[in-house]
């Protein structure tokens, strides 16, 4: 089954052992926290791993933006990368294929390629991309930095990772579902080029308290990273999640929540409550899509919907659900 570790599961394997210790690092392995801090003399770096191995047509590019969307959601400026590709085979033209679009999708984002390792494994069925991506921060963002009382945005909407790969990956089997309009795919596809959170990460660096980029498991799994990161509850409404056309229209062919599939492209972030207007301005100048959806609450202040009992726990309260685990991304089924 595909999937991320429990937290415990983090805890006891992965947190709980870290090497050497140095203090040096100002934030390392942690729930939530997809990139580390290491203080330099020359100012402070912001690192990050991630691997992508289930989308075929554009690995190259969702990898590249995946990478770089943990340094800039961290504060950071992404700007080097090494990339591991693992592939079932040497084929020529497959490698021609994601090297080249690692190659364009750096460019577009000023990334520079500065390492890493090509091989093929014949136990894999599929290509698999590992990038660690590095950049400097004049402020580092943490994911766990919500404080009660801020509120809660989200740049561009729900699923939009998801649906460039919907589009691509599985445009056969939504045809045959009824969806045959091809402008809606043209449309679909052209969300390759929201992927980047770069933008919005600039805009908001200076004022968000926290900063998290949806990825597998989508919104709500964000959410619930971030929440549970910072000890808080996030109080969201559903319908104040933007979801654009395309992606209803897409999640709804192949019957998936369009906040519980591959997020990136959003970015999640808390700013101070006095400080909504001016973040919402300062996006919408720069051509940026955000909304808010919530607000952050004090766990003691929340009841469980379902049992009316005081919560006393850090998690995601949607409508009248309280969520406190991070959902299995349900695009996951569809490669199955």
């Amino acid at each position: 089954m595909s999937g991320k570790l429990t937290p415990d599961d983090l805890a006891r394997y992965v947190f709980a052992r870290t090497g050497a210790p140095d203090d040096r690092v100002r934030v390392g392995p942690s729930f939530g926290e997809d990139a580390a801090a290491i203080d330099l003399d020359a100012g402070t770096l912001v690192v990050s791993t991630d691997p992508i191995s289930l989308a075929a047509d554009r690995i190259g590019t969702l990898a590249m933006n995946v990478a770089a969307n943990d340094v800039a959601a961290s504060g950071g400026v992404p700007s080097f990368v090494t990339s591991t590709i693992l592939l079932p085979d040497l084929d020529p033209d497959l490698v021609e294929s994601i090297t080249d679009q690692l190659d364009r999708e750096g460019k577009r984002l000023g990334v520079a390629i500065v390492g890493g390792h090509t091989e093929s494994v014949p136990a894999l069925e599929r290509p698999l991309l590992s990038l660690t991506c590095m950049g400097p921060a004049d402020r580092y963002v943490p994911t766990g930095g919500a404080e009660v009382g801020d509120s809660v945005l989200l740049t561009k909407g729900a699923g939009i990772e998801a649906t460039a790969v919907l589009a691509t990956d599985f445009r056969d089997r939504i045809e045959q579902a009824g969806t045959t309009d091809p402008t809606v795919f043209e449309r679909a596809e052209s969300f390759f080029g929201d992927l980047s959170v770069m933008p919005e990460s600039a805009v908001l660096s200076p004022v968000a308290a926290a900063m998290h980029d949806p990825t597998e498991g989508g919104v709500v799994a964000g959410l619930v990273e971030l929440a549970r990161a910072s000890e808080v509850v996030l109080d969201v409404e559903r319908d104040a999640v933007p979801i654009r056309e395309e992606t209803r229209l897409l999640c709804d062919a192949v019957g998936v929540d369009p906040l519980r599939v591959l997020g990136s492209g959003a970015l999640a972030v808390t700013v101070p409550a006095e400080e909504t207007d001016a973040a919402l301005t300062a996006l919408d100048d720069d051509g940026i899509e955000a909304s808010e959806i919530g607000r952050v609450r004090d766990p003691a202040s929340v009841a469980d919907p379902e049992t009316e009992a005081d919560t006393d726990s850090a998690g995601l309260l949607l409508d009248e659900a309280f969520v406190t685990e991070v959902p299995r991304d349900e695009m996951y089924r569809l490669w199955e």
